[in-house]
């Protein structure tokens, strides 16, 4: 009875106008706010940062696609699985920000001012969007699609709408924010308070919480942490040929036909047709590369086949041409892609026949595919039948 009398646990009190309602517990304050408010900022900063890179090696600007960096060859799969894991870590930082604010969803009245509006409303769309972006990337490295709207380009228009909430919600709330983003003043000392060891215990469970789901989704791009790859979609060193597939030549609608009579096209100044047995007759190159996914699955493998660079030159291209990769998919995106001059003229950049020793197989890719540096692998056209220089 002493217990349940006591203040922290005393039941809610009537509400009045203009005051916050109270709540069980301590940890509904802007100090235990704004630590969650650090990390969740942090984990959406490289989220979004990582997410540009992502968007502009697949979508450069104008003259940026011949300019694109080649190196380092693993550039990519280090940053998307950064972007991917960030966003897994968000998941439970938003959701522990979220119970620590909530209160302040029921304050009443429900505008007090022009500042205050301001303050709700990019509340509201910055948990909106937040939720939202998170959800959709989530459904997109299970490679589920519910929706009838482009992931890509809602993923993208949403990031920047969050941002801004994010932006503005900081300017409102930075008085708040500078007054509560220390414990305590320097030079004084205080005995820790109950609500203090509290915080702690929070603050711990929530930062075992990002731990554990990075832990256990990372391995998925970060080899060190395979074994522990738990409760990501994919497995890297699981698929035909070491290596994960993510559309089959079935999804695709890539016929028997279509690769039976197959001959590589090159167009340029002097236009030219190769047979696969007369493609494999040219000087072969073998590279260890990665091959990186959106999703965030990485994995490493040996390709072989002939240097773009050399079919280039046999067509007469120019130094700085763009090229334009068409596949013989015909479901899905990415059948026909474009290829900047910086990955044309590469070394590393192949017409890839084999993967790990082995003829490609059917779902990844045969007779010939794309594989460059420092790419994402959804432009790393498979079932190339068609490559043509773009002046």
């Amino acid at each position: 009875m002493k217990l349940l009398l006591s203040p922290r646990f005393r039941g809610t009190p009537p509400r009045t106008r203009g005051v916050l309602p109270r709540f069980h517990g301590q940890l509904h304050d802007p100090r235990t706010a704004t630590v969650i408010g650090r990390w969740l900022g942090a984990a959406v900063l490289v989220c979004f940062v990582t997410g540009v890179v992502s968007h502009v090696l697949q979508e450069p600007p104008g003259a940026l696609a011949d300019r694109l960096p080649t190196r380092p060859v693993w550039g990519y799969r280090f940053s998307q699985g950064l972007h991917v894991a960030s966003g897994i870590a968000a998941v439970p930082l938003l959701l522990a920000k979220l119970w620590t604010v909530y209160p302040r969803l029921f304050v009443t009245p429900p505008v007090r001012g022009a500042r205050h509006a301001l303050e709700r409303l990019s509340v509201a769309v910055l948990v909106a969007s937040g939720l939202l972006e998170l959800f959709l990337g989530l459904l997109n490295i299970a490679q589920w699609y519910p929706w009838p709207f482009s992931f890509r380009q809602v993923h993208w228009a949403l990031a920047w709408v969050m941002v801004g909430a994010l932006l503005l919600h900081l300017a409102v709330k930075a008085p708040l924010i500078a007054a509560h983003w220390r414990h305590r003043s320097p030079g004084t000392r205080q005995l820790p308070a109950p609500d203090a060891r509290d915080r702690r215990s929070l603050l711990l469970g929530v930062g075992a919480a990002v731990g554990t789901v990075t832990v256990v989704t990372a391995g998925q791009t970060f080899t060190p942490l395979r074994p522990l790859d738990l409760l990501a979609p994919r497995h890297p060193d699981h698929g035909t040929q070491g290596l994960p597939i993510n559309r089959t030549a079935a999804q695709a609608r890539v016929s028997a036909t279509g690769v039976r009579d197959w001959r590589l096209q090159v167009t340029g100044p002097r236009p030219y047709a190769l047979t696969l047995p007369e493609l494999a007759l040219l000087p072969q190159h073998t590279e260890e590369l990665p091959i990186a996914c959106v999703e965030g699955w990485s994995a490493s493998a040996r390709w072989e086949g002939v240097r773009i660079r050399d079919l280039l030159d046999r067509a007469g291209a120019p130094h700085d041409a763009r090229l334009r990769i068409v596949s013989l998919q015909r479901a899905g995106a990415y059948g026909v892609t474009e290829m900047g001059a910086s990955y044309a003229r590469d070394p590393l950049t192949l017409l890839a026949l084999r993967v790990n020793g082995r003829v490609l197989s059917a779902d990844h890719g045969y007779p010939a595919r794309i594989i460059a540096p420092n790419r994402p692998g959804v432009l790393q056209t498979k079932w190339v039948s068609r490559i043509e220089v773009l002046t």
